[in-house]
């Protein structure tokens, strides 16, 4: 049949054209097919990602004969020479077993962690010795985490709350109370009801103080986990931060500062120990233990009385920063020359009645110490320990403008504290100066209606002439003519009785001391004020 145009005439010539055409087609189908049987094809590919441009990927391999994927390097099983090749990366360091040569195979990041010694984290460690006055509280920072070490007195409660807030800490995984006396556990119960604790920490010792007993109130109402210090056990702070709990052991002393509870802090090659008021009796039970006591950072134990500090103990810390958390122009006689001067031998001293809060920042490997009101501060760089007779272990850059008025101050605080001790050696019974510093109220029973007077000075001291008042000045006991002996604590009960050389009677037929909360107050017999408790 003649095909017909649109002008309806026939066209032979486009009719052969078609013709020639579709046998064209056919020779050049017959030929690819032909091409194609004698390139052997790779296994179908795999599919790859739905990204635009696959179809047209797929057909522009197809069209260069590169299905086999050898000239490539891309078929299925042929990819060694890549170093790709699905077992055999061993050359590119990148094997699943085999990533030792890169320092992060699986197992083999030990060496990385700062609890272990090794180059830590990029994270730095910052522990506060906060300004509380005549108290402590010690905060610790770590990868988001925050724990919060005593809490000074009552009126320092909404400080260190504020503290906290401003350096944006909204919870605290661990509280610790080192031991119940009211200037480390006064402001607890603020802090406990502003923030979130996931961890409360306590020596364990009962107390029947006022302010211990709503610490415990608050801690039931919260339903905050209450744990004991167990001594030889870790506090799970941080997998890189190291916190061992020294002390107290599983028998207590009869001394309320003993029970403190002793923290050792360690991250990467820095360390720091907490002693809370742990005196000479605790620090020569740490000794014998045969803990690691060796310390970068020291936190003086009971604002650098002289019951504690003890010679061979801070020999044995060796520490190159000591922290003395104590109050501007206290009562007690705090920090004492003679201490100051042997910690000054062997360390910087911070004071935080002089320094205010006191800030160390750690890497693992290095530290720096930063004062808030002084703006003074050091940077330290841990180093391998030195050999016999070398150098110290440790580059100091100090940065404090006055240094050496420092050194002037050292030597005069040296020379009175020489003289305090030829004075305590000739006389046989402490003066008042000297009692401020080794007799103090040692306990307070607002139930029971008793308060303990403790000398633990190495010398008796005379209490004939002193005073114990209550808060307000309400009830005033005038002391007989008595002794207190060396190391010695006497009982003064509110009742009647006969006076011993240790038990002593108020002779009052009505209660003295106010069970919603009072104080006991010290007086020697030139009326100056020696000591305080609150219970």
């Amino acid at each position: 049949m003649i095909k017909l145009t649109k002008s309806g005439k026939t066209s032979g010539s486009s009719l052969l054209r078609w013709i020639v055409g579709i046998i064209f087609v056919l020779i050049v189908i017959a030929g690819i097919n032909a091409g194609m049987k004698d390139v052997p094809l790779a296994e179908q590919p795999q599919q790859s990602t739905q990204q635009a441009g696959e179809t047209d990927l797929e057909a522009q391999v197809r069209a260069e004969g590169n299905a086999s994927g050898q000239d490539t390097g891309l078929a299925e099983n042929n990819l060694e020479d890549t170093g790709l090749a699905e077992n055999n990366l061993e050359d590119t360091g990148l094997a699943e077993n085999n990533l030792e040569d890169t320092g992060l195979a699986d197992n083999n990041l030990a060496d990385n962690n700062p609890a272990n010694g090794g180059n830590p984290t990029d994270e730095n460690l910052t522990v506060h010795f906060l300004d509380v006055g005549q108290g402590d509280s010690i905060l610790l920072e770590y990868n988001g985490k925050a724990m919060l070490v005593d809490a000074g007195e009552r009126n320092q409660g909404s400080g260190v709350s504020a503290y906290l807030h401003e350096h944006d800490i909204s919870g605290i995984d661990y509280v610790v109370a080192t031991h119940p006396h009211a200037d480390h556990i006064g402001g607890m119960d603020e802090v406990l009801s502003s923030f979130q604790v996931e961890h409360f920490i306590d020596s364990g010792f009962p107390h029947t103080s006022k302010t211990y007993e709503n610490m415990l109130t608050t801690i039931d109402k919260k339903n905050i986990p209450f744990e004991v210090a167990e001594k030889g056990k870790e506090i799970e702070f941080d997998p890189a931060v190291d916190v061992e709990v020294l002390n107290p052991g599983p028998e207590y002393s009869d001394e309320l500062n003993e029970n403190s509870v002793v923290l050792k802090v360690s991250y990467g090659e820095v360390s720091f120990l907490l002693m809370g008021d742990a005196g000479l009796e605790t620090e020569e039970n740490l000794m014998n233990t045969g803990y690691d006591l060796d310390s970068d950072i020291l936190k003086v134990g009971h604002h650098a009385s002289r019951s504690g500090s003890g010679g061979a103990f801070i020999s044995v810390v060796s520490p190159e920063i000591s922290v003395i958390e104590v109050g501007a122009g206290n009562d007690y006689g705090h920090p004492h020359p003679e201490i100051l001067e042997r910690l000054q031998k062997v360390s910087r001293v911070y004071r935080t009645d002089l320094d205010g809060s006191i800030t160390v920042t750690t890497d693992g490997s290095a530290y720096t110490v930063t004062a808030q009101k002084t703006g003074s501060g050091e940077g330290v760089v841990k180093t391998e320990p030195a050999e016999s007779g070398a150098e110290s272990s440790s580059a100091s850059m100090t940065t404090k403008e006055n240094e050496p008025k420092d050194s002037e101050a050292e030597e005069t605080e040296a020379g009175e504290a020489e003289t305090e001790a030829k004075e305590v050696e000739v006389e046989a019974s402490v003066t008042s100066g000297s009692a401020e510093s080794t007799v103090y109220v040692s306990d307070l029973s607002l139930k029971d209606e008793w308060v303990k007077i403790t000398n633990r000075g190495s010398s008796p001291v005379s209490l004939t002439g002193w005073k114990i008042e209550d808060d307000g000045s309400k009830h005033a006991y005038t002391f007989p003519s008595c002794t207190l002996d060396s190391q010695t604590t006497a009982t003064l009960y509110t009742g009647e009785g006969a006076d011993t050389a240790t038990e002593l009677y108020w002779g009052s037929g009505s209660p003295i001391w106010n069970n919603d909360g009072d104080t006991a107050y010290l007086f020697d017999d030139s009326g100056n004020l020696v000591a305080s408790l609150e219970g």
